[in-house]
């Protein structure tokens, strides 16, 4: 049975680096593949220049979204750093969920230390708490006081070069990071895939899983 996929991210290029070879191999299984971006994704640094517009983030999503096979982008109107766990998020959430009939969801791992991420994972937990399956990504590098379990594999030897292209529609992001964001995401899924018997995988927190 064809499964119905929402991914949620809390901006442009969260679910292309935490799940989107996943994705990209649903969308070729024939699975019905929804993508849910909270934020208007632009932000500046700590002396007020801006770094990336929401314009150039939105369009740039929108083509990752393309390149991965996601038909149907959905997007929320909060801003960027201010995200928080209320009932405007969860709203949002619960309405794709329910309209869509979602039965799988991909979203931030709770422990991730970003205040966007953190919130959205929250918000994904409680509007997603009647979905059959849900599993968390992580889509930084940085530290955390809580363990990623690494519980939950999936291969995605034939979809890695997808998900390097998704990474490399946002132009703007690779720019300032110096392809950083490929070479982590790389080495991530080559040592997954290493665990695993395989060439590249994705590994998820498992939060419930029932067929």
């Amino acid at each position: 049975m064809r499964k119905k996929i929402l991914a949620i991210g809390a901006h442009f290029d969260d679910i292309e680096l935490g799940c989107g070879g996943t994705l990209a191999k649903h969308a070729r299984a024939g699975d019905s593949v929804y993508a849910y971006v909270a934020t208007l994704s632009g932000f500046s640094d700590p002396y007020s220049k801006s770094v990336r517009k929401n314009e150039i983030a939105r369009k740039e999503g929108i083509n990752a979204m393309k390149i991965l096979g996601i038909k149907k982008l959905l997007t929320g109107n909060f801003e960027t750093l201010k995200v928080e766990f209320n009932d405007d998020l969860n709203i949002d959430i619960l309405k794709i969920i329910e309209t869509k009939k979602i039965d799988t969801i991909y979203t931030h791992w709770h422990g991730d230390i970003h205040h966007d991420h953190k919130a959205v994972s929250k918000a994904s937990m409680h509007s997603g708490r009647h979905v059959k399956r849900m599993l968390q990504y992580r889509s930084n590098w940085y530290h955390s006081p809580y363990e990623f379990k690494e519980n939950f594999y999936v291969n995605i030897t034939n979809t890695w070069s997808i998900k390097k292209k998704a990474i490399l529609a946002h132009k703007s992001e690779v720019n300032r990071t110096g392809k950083k964001w490929v070479s982590f995401f790389y080495n991530e899924a080559l040592n997954a895939g290493q665990r695993i018997g395989v060439k590249y995988a994705e590994v998820f927190d498992l939060v419930k899983y029932i067929d």
